[in-house]
């Protein structure tokens, strides 16, 4: 085979050979330990989440999946982390709306990184409700009391948040808004230290998933004032919503998510999606989610793209109800 035959059939076997190696991507994936970027501290509802997530699909993939805590700048560092990351399926990032959130709240020169360009989206975890809690010196044993207290004090009581752009941050903002109060934002470097802020009293409120907070709650360290679902939470059955006890409408949530560099060869997203959906709908997994006050979710890549760009906006939306800190 000589001249312009050897060209062609060069060329036919150049374009053929994506084709017959695709599958080999989820074949041989994961051929080494797997790492798992938490863009929070230690303790919280991710970082306990991708522990989880991490062991079970060690024995399910027969490679460890490591978890690497990178907390600061509101999840920014740890995201910048994973969206420079090789796209090999070999880097990981647990997420939240603390992720979209950012898009809008934050500039991108300050970011350096563009959510739904520079990552791709793998699988939703589980989503939980947001409780409303006081130190126990706070003279106010309900909702509506403590709404009246901070009217009557502007600028004088604080609230803790995990830092700017968490999930309890932006949910203390649209609940000053709601609610027309002004208390102070006080980031902490982590939802940990900021739940360390509240039940030691340097701050008077703070905003915390229902999972995290509930055994603080129980040993009487904090006062629940009210949670943040559209129905009563499971765990907290006598806590009343915020939506019936003073701040009508008023909803939030911290929900959990999976995201791989932009350009993860397709099979590898799509194994790692089939792995983590059979996790959250294992029976022993659903049960110990719903004990702690978390729903899991399920859904495909496209799916899980479409929640995505759909929070950004949700997001964009409701800093456009605050002023920026």
């Amino acid at each position: 085979m000589t001249g312009p035959r050897v060209v062609l059939a060069l060329l036919a076997l150049l374009f053929a050979a994506p084709v017959m190696s695709a599958p080999s991507y989820a074949d041989d994936y994961p051929s080494r330990p797997v790492k798992i970027i938490v863009p929070f501290g230690p303790g919280g509802p991710a970082d306990v989440a991708a522990r989880l997530l991490g062991n079970i699909l060690q024995q399910s993939l027969g490679q460890a999946f490591v978890v690497e805590n990178r907390a600061g700048a509101g999840g920014v560092i740890g995201t910048q982390e994973a969206a420079k990351s090789s796209a090999d399926g070999y880097t990981l990032l647990m997420m939240s709306n603390t992720q979209t959130a950012n898009e809008s709240l934050l500039p991108l020169v300050q970011r350096k990184y563009d959510l739904m360009r520079d990552l791709v989206p793998i699988a939703p975890v589980n989503y939980s409700d947001l409780v409303i809690v006081v130190h126990p010196s706070v003279p106010a044993r309900t909702l509506q009391e403590f709404i009246a207290l901070a009217k009557s004090q502007p600028g004088k009581l604080n609230y803790a948040s995990s830092g700017q752009g968490t999930p309890y941050h932006m949910a203390g903002e649209l609940f000053k808004t709601m609610a027309g109060i002004d208390v102070v934002h006080v980031p902490y470097r982590n939802s940990g230290e900021a739940r360390s802020g509240v039940i030691g009293g340097q701050e008077q409120m703070m905003i915390d998933a229902v999972p995290t907070m509930a055994p603080n709650i129980a040993e009487k360290q904090v006062r629940a004032l009210a949670t943040t679902g559209k129905i009563r939470s499971s765990v907290l059955p006598d806590v009343p919503m915020a939506s019936e006890a003073g701040v009508p409408g008023y909803e939030a949530t911290i929900w959990l998510g999976l995201m791989a560099p932009a350009g993860t060869p397709k099979p590898i997203i799509e194994k790692l999606n089939t792995a983590v959906n059979a996790i959250v709908k294992r029976p022993d997994i659903v049960r110990l989610w719903t004990q702690q006050g978390a729903v899991p979710m399920s859904m495909s890549p496209e799916e899980f793209d479409r929640f995505l760009r759909e929070d950004i906006v949700k997001w964009a939306d409701v800093v456009k109800k605050f002023e920026k800190p």
